[in-house]
C-alpha cells in the first residue's frame, strides 16, 4: 500500500482536488489502494453533520466538505491522513481506523481508546480529579461507489488553541501526543509508524511514495 507524503502547510483544496482524482482512478480499477498523509495550512473545515453553533463565532472562513463528521480544524502540527481504498463494510471501516490511531497512539506511549457515543479516539480523564476526557483524533468519511475519501486526524505537536474557535464534536477537550506525553513528537514521526499501522491493519505492506510520484499516476 503506497503512503504518499505530501508536504507540509499543503492548501486543503489542492488536497481535496487530488483525492478527487485518486478516487476515480481507484475507482475505475486503475491504481491500487493508497493513503495521502501531510499536514494541511490551517483550515476549519465543516462535514454534513455541523451544526451551526460549531462554526466560529467570529466569522472565520470555514470550507464545506462532503464527508461526515462535524465541524474541525486542520494544519501545521496534525497529521492528516486520506485512504483511497475499495472497502465493503463502512462501520468496520472507521472502526479499522479507530483501531489504528489507537496503535499508533500506544506505539507513543499513550493510552488512547473509544468513549461510548463519541467519534474518534481520546485520551480517558479522570472525573475524580476534575479531568475531562480528551479527543486525540477525529475521523471524518465519505464512501462513493465502494471506495473511500478523507479520513483521519491526529495531533502530534499543534497548537490546540485553534480549537478555541469551535465548538469541537464531542464533550470533552481536546490534546495531542506532545500534551499527553510531554516530549515533542512531530508528524514527521508519525507519519511511516501510522503508515505501517494502516496497511498492517488492511492486510498489506506499506511502501513511500511523494507527490510527485502520485502525480504521474493520477494526472
Amino acid at each position: 500500500m503506497a503512503i504518499v507524503r505530501m508536504g507540509v502547510d499543503v492548501p486543503y483544496e489542492q488536497t481535496w482536488s487530488t483525492q478527487r482524482r485518486a478516487h476515480e482512478r481507484r475507482v475505475a480499477g486503475r491504481i491500487s489502494d493508497l493513503c495521502l498523509m501531510l499536514e494541511h495550512a490551517p483550515v476549519y473545515t465543516a462535514g454534513k453533520r455541523t451544526r451551526p453553533h460549531e462554526r466560529p463565532a467570529d466569522g472565520t472562513p470555514v470550507i464545506d466538505v462532503d464527508r461526515g463528521g462535524n465541524m474541525t480544524w486542520h494544519g501545521p502540527g496534525q497529521l492528516v491522513g486520506y485512504p483511497i481504498l475499495r472497502i465493503d463494510d463502512v462501520t468496520a471501516y472507521v472502526r479499522l481506523l479507530e483501531d489504528v490511531l489507537i496503535q499508533v497512539c500506544s506505539d507513543f506511549g499513550v493510552t488512547a481508546g473509544r468513549v461510548p457515543g463519541r467519534g474518534g479516539v481520546w485520551v480517558p480523564g479522570d472525573p475524580a480529579g476534575g479531568l475531562d476526557d480528551r479527543r486525540l483524533g477525529s475521523i471524518g468519511i465519505r464512501v462513493s461507489r465502494g471506495v473511500t475519501m478523507h479520513g483521519f486526524s491526529l495531533n502530534c505537536v499543534n497548537d490546540l488553541s485553534w480549537y478555541g474557535r469551535i465548538q469541537p464534536p464531542g464533550d470533552g477537550g481536546v490534546t495531542s501526543l506532545t500534551a499527553e506525553t510531554g516530549r515533542r513528537i512531530t508528524v514527521e514521526q508519525v507519519i511511516p509508524i501510522a503508515g505501517k499501522r494502516l496497511a498492517e491493519a488492511l492486510g498489506a505492506e506499506a511502501y513511500d511514495l511523494y507527490e510527485e510520484d502520485l502525480a504521474e499516476v493520477i494526472s
